[in-house]
């Protein structure tokens, strides 16, 4: 049986036509580390697509290989508004067919109203500028855009009830944010289920999840904490994240069920009854 091959994030994409130019050059890494003016290790970094180059590396880079400028004009756009470890799986997302997520405590990005971002983004950041705010919440809500088409990706959304509970920004900004996520699942753009305090302890309540499937590459799984993230290709590793999934999901709501509990909180925020 033919293995699947990983999906491709840009960055590796830009590594695999590095190493690619590099070859039909003549060149080893370490030549070409040396008109570049680093190490080999980063120009394996390169290649390998877990760093992208400066703008005067990809300068030097052309210059080397005789490419025109082409990894510099490239490099524009791998350019990131995304935090590094969350860079590569923003970029997969929008590669994916089925998306199944997974919140413990917070609407998951993609769904989050402008409102709720802000409140999340001032809770952690106690010394900022509206400014500052402004860009974090377009540059989240931005990933919403995905959704925009009728059919791709298949997006399955898993709420603990923590997620309903937790009064983020206000009664207001929950009642809108619930009203989001409600209508975004009678309009079929999302299966949504709750996972009820009820339940007790559940298979995901150690982390949120992310399972993203693709049309030709092998699934892959992600995982965030605080300032960290973890993306996981290991087949291994995905099948867990798979069954664990699968696991929550048998002990949540149903569909319907699911979403008269979204609407019967939003509707208790919007009345102050929360």
């Amino acid at each position: 049986m033919e293995k699947e091959r990983k999906p491709r994030t840009p960055k590796e994409k830009y590594g695999e036509e590095l190493r690619i130019r590099r070859i039909a050059a003549d060149m080893t890494q370490e030549a070409l580390s040396e008109r570049v003016v680093c190490s080999p290790t980063l120009i394996s970094h390169f290649e390998a697509g877990r760093r992208i180059p400066k703008r005067d590396d990809a300068q030097r880079i052309d210059r080397a290989l005789g490419t025109d400028g082409f990894f510099v004009r490239w490099l524009e756009d791998l350019e990131s508004k995304y935090a590094d470890y969350f860079a590569s799986a923003a970029e997969l997302e929008k590669l994916a067919k089925l998306i199944q997520q997974f919140a413990l405590s917070l609407v998951p990005g993609m769904l989050q109203t402008d409102d709720y971002a802000r409140s999340v983004f001032a809770a952690y950041r106690p010394n900022h500028t509206p400014e500052e705010l402004d860009d974090e919440v377009v540059t989240r809500t931005q990933r919403a855009r995905i959704l925009d088409g009728p059919l791709n990706p298949v997006l399955w959304t898993l709420l603990d009830e923590s997620v309903l509970r937790r009064c983020v920004g206000g009664p207001q900004v929950m009642a809108s944010q619930l009203h989001k996520i409600a209508d975004l699942a009678d309009a079929g753009r999302l299966r949504l289920h709750v996972l009820p305090h009820g339940v007790g302890a559940h298979a995901l309540m150690d982390s949120d999840l992310t399972l993203m499937s693709f049309e030709d590459c092998a699934p892959v799984a992600y995982v965030e904490g605080f300032l960290t993230g973890n993306l996981m290709d290991e087949p291994a590793l995905v099948a867990a994240s798979q069954t664990a999934y699968a696991l929550a999901l048998s002990d949540a709501l149903s569909q319907q069920e699911s979403l008269a509990l979204v609407k019967a909180v939003a509707e208790e925020y919007a009345h102050g009854q929360q």
